[in-house]
């Protein structure tokens, strides 16, 4: 819904606010407490009904209706927070020394880059075990820097702090 690019329309932002407002009010108390009340009065007003199908219809659609529009709402919450998250952990992995900025943005890769960056980084931990200690390396490329200098001939094992 952008008009041009970095600029949002009028309708943009005014459904924006809309669906922040709703997803905000849903998650009280007194949306739970008014759903109660409704299914209530729905309850209660069945003997007077007679329990027909007129009036199991009429709950019916009426909650058809909201957990559709809820499954957006949700679905649109969920994507704001994880593109938040991902911008925060971002942040750490480039300010980070040591970290492999190989991991910024991380969520924009295929699933197989994914899977090749686990099996990276289950080197990592393979390394780490054989050295007795998971805290030892920043990176793959620097656990495997440290493990090709401690398992070459004459290496000399590091000092360790008592």
């Amino acid at each position: 819904m952008r008009a041009a690019r970095g600029r949002r329309t009028t309708t943009g932002l005014a459904l924006e606010g809309l669906s922040r407002a709703v997803s905000e009010w849903v998650g009280t108390s007194w949306a739970f407490a008014l759903a109660v009340v409704v299914v209530l009065a729905w309850g209660l007003t069945g003997p007077l009904f007679g329990f027909s199908d007129t009036w199991q219809l009429v709950i019916n659609t009426g909650t058809t209706i909201v957990t559709f529009l809820m499954v957006f709402l949700i679905q649109r919450a969920q994507n704001k927070d994880a593109r938040a998250i991902h911008l925060k952990l971002n942040e750490i992995v480039a300010a980070l020394h040591g970290a492999s900025n190989r991991l910024v943005n991380v969520e924009d890769l295929t699933e197989d880059e994914v899977r090749l960056l686990h099996r990276h980084y289950a080197q990592l931990v393979a390394l780490a075990s054989e050295n007795g200690s998971l805290t030892e390396s920043h990176s793959v490329e620097e656990a495997a820097a440290r493990h090709a200098l401690k398992t070459r001939p004459g290496a000399r094992p590091a000092k360790r702090a008592s």
